[in-house]
């Protein structure tokens, strides 16, 4: 290997870890007058909190029935956020294969927002077709559970 490479490799793994360790920061702090301040780098001479934000993210995809207040939807509807990677893998899959869906963010929409807390889930996506909801997204987990909703 050349020396160019070598010194590379070091510089791209401390990038790496470097970029890594920043994600997900929130530290809290208050001033003199008593404000409350939330931020991702702590301010230089003050006493800080470090936050630990937990992201809610179905890891594991689950399928359970609709409760009834949500009725039987013959058409997809996900309840998602924008920084979710399982919503955003599930939101390419039905665009790469021409699936038909409507999405409502459960933090910055009206309709997301009283949905999500009625559906009493503690986590994104959500999937609702038919009378089943998943909880989560995985392709072969939502291949069957799209088959299934469209037999019916």
């Amino acid at each position: 290997m050349e020396m160019k490479t070598l010194l590379t490799i070091p510089v791209l793994l401390a990038g790496t870890l470097i970029a890594f360790s920043a994600t997900g920061e929130i530290y809290k702090w208050t001033d003199e007058q008593g404000n409350v301040y939330f931020t991702d780098r702590p301010p230089p001479n003050q006493t800080t909190e470090k936050i630990e934000v937990k992201i809610n993210s179905y890891t594991s995809p689950t399928i359970v029935d609709i409760d009834s207040m949500f009725g039987k939807t013959d058409k997809i509807v996900m309840y998602s956020t924008s920084w979710c990677g399982y919503c955003r893998k599930a939101r390419n899959y039905f665009k790469a294969n021409k699936i038909a869906f409507e999405e409502y963010d459960v933090e910055t929409t009206d309709r997301g927002k009283r949905d999500y807390q009625n559906l009493g889930t503690g986590g994104v996506p959500i999937i609702l077709m038919g009378n089943k909801r998943m909880n989560g997204f995985s392709v072969s987990k939502f291949e069957r559970f799209y088959q299934d909703n469209r037999k019916q």
